[in-house]
């Protein structure tokens, strides 16, 4: 997918100015597509040139003027065009995982911090989850609010937002309970270690003085 179509995808909840749309962005798209501002700005640009949006200028007083942006008929068609287009497989490339995956021959305490950090954003983006799904419910169960909404696709990429950050803190909390159960273990044989080469300079120095 190319950002062309998430930025299409997010101005379905109608007319959205690029500060507008990074944060759409950094509230609910990014949860399955990241973008930053410089990004889309550009991204608006070409679109508009394609004639996939239209933009239009709202003078303001005491502020720069601002650009609005809107879909048109040929974006709407354009979108409902891939959304027919199988997706290519996703690709997962996390750097804490190839740490932890490293962990037994590096700084295992280390690690552990990041997974616990890594728990602590899961918890972060949790609860900036649910404040939006608040908003979207407006105070209806969850099932009033699909018979009733007009959309549905936002509050089900929420609900996938959701169901990552959980999978995280239920991976997070096994992994610290096994990289401490390690940390442990490696303690104790360390400490054998020490007394058995203790006790070794004991018995030498014992059996030097008796010689």
């Amino acid at each position: 997918m190319s950002l062309k179509h998430a930025v299409l995808a997010a101005l379905l909840e109608g007319e959205a100015s690029g500060y507008d749309l990074a944060k759409i962005f950094d509230v609910s798209v990014a949860n399955f597509w990241a973008a930053t501002p410089q990004q889309l700005y550009r991204e608006l640009d070409r679109l508009a040139e394609a004639g996939l949006i239209t933009a239009r200028v709202v003078e303001q007083e005491r502020r720069p003027n601002k650009r609005m942006f809107s879909l048109t008929e040929t974006g709407r068609r354009d979108l409902a065009a891939y959304t027919s287009t199988p997706p290519r497989p996703s690709a997962v490339r996390d750097e804490l995982l190839v740490q932890v995956q490293a962990c037994d021959e590096g700084d295992t305490a280390a690690v552990r911090a990041f997974v616990a950090r890594r728990m602590e954003t899961a918890r972060t983006k949790l609860a900036r989850y649910d404040r939006l799904r608040e908003r979207m419910l407006a105070g209806r169960d969850e099932e009033t609010y699909l018979e009733e909404a007009e959309r549905i696709g936002p509050y089900l990429t929420l609900m996938r937002g959701r169901f990552f950050e959980e999978e995280n803190l239920r991976w997070g909390a096994r992994a610290l309970a096994l990289l401490d159960r390690r940390v442990a273990v490696e303690a104790r044989e360390g400490r054998k270690e020490r007394e058995g080469r203790e006790g070794t300079g004991r018995a030498a120095a014992e059996a030097a003085r008796g010689a």
